[in-house]
């Protein structure tokens, strides 16, 4: 401000003018930024709160898609001063032990996963959750939530996803009594799907749906209480869409799953 006045008064070079007030020219023409840097702030912790399980990698990637223009170190640093950081439980060091190399899919319904996940109400009764999800573009074709299934429930649920996203030509699935049953196998035969069951006591042959269950766990699961079997479904299935419409995810280069997908059916076509 003074070196202005001293510009405009005595008709000088903004040069001359800091020499005369004595200021370096860089001070006299800084600007703050601190307004943009509390909204940023701002809007990174109410992405945060709305997403509690997210990662200072993902915030990234859902606050450069709002239009912010910052990069990864600086959205850390400040993820790190707000102590937004995720809690995570320290386990157990176990030895650890040769992974198979899963089924490589490169097109979409190619092969599907599935497995099952319990919780709990808020009246302690049980539920179980069937999850599906696709090798190729990482969607997520349904979640169906009951107190319990049967081997023709399951079909049931997936003869529903079959009409809404295509039939896959494979499905992975671990030993449980329901894929293992004579109606799964009839119905899986009658349609023509491949069923390919992992080794017994070796999930982690079913990688892509284990990584997928500890999503649904984490993020919706654990961070949500259900009061009945309705809202549990309305809420879960609210999580998959936007796991699937906007969750940024880090093995499709960020991207959500079902942008993948398109991206997938362009490439293929073109």
């Amino acid at each position: 401000m003074l070196v202005r006045k001293v510009v405009e008064r005595f008709q000088v070079s903004e040069r001359r003018g800091c020499g005369l007030v004595g200021i370096e020219r860089s001070s006299h023409r800084y600007r703050s930024v601190r307004r943009e840097a509390e909204a940023f702030v701002r809007r990174m912790r109410e992405l945060a709160l709305a997403r509690p399980r997210y990662g200072y990698r993902r915030l990234y990637v859902l606050l450069r898609r709002e239009g912010w223009k910052v990069n990864h170190k600086r959205v850390y640093r400040l993820y790190r001063a707000e102590d937004l950081s995720i809690r995570t439980r320290r386990r157990r060091k176990r030895v650890s032990e040769a992974r198979l190399r899963p089924v490589a899919a490169t097109r979409r319904n190619e092969l599907w996963s599935l497995d099952f996940m319990a919780d709990r109400l808020t009246d302690a009764s049980k539920f179980r959750t069937l999850n599906a999800i696709d090798h190729a573009t990482r969607t997520s074709p349904g979640i169906a939530v009951e107190r319990g299934f049967t081997a023709k429930a399951v079909t049931g649920h997936l003869d529903r996803w079959i009409r809404q996203h295509g039939k896959p030509w494979g499905i992975v699935v671990d030993n449980g009594t329901e894929f293992t049953a004579n109606d799964f196998d009839a119905w899986a035969h009658e349609r023509g799907i491949a069923i390919h069951f992992i080794t017994p006591g070796r999930p982690v042959e079913n990688g892509l749906i284990e990584s997928f269950n500890g999503k649904l766990r984490d993020e919706c699961l654990n961070a949500c209480w259900f009061e009945s079997l309705e809202q549990a479904k309305e809420q879960i299935e609210s999580w998959r869409r936007d796991y699937n419409e906007r969750r940024p995810h880090s093995s499709l280069g960020n991207v959500a799953p079902a942008q993948y997908a398109a991206n997938l059916v362009r490439w293929a076509a073109g």
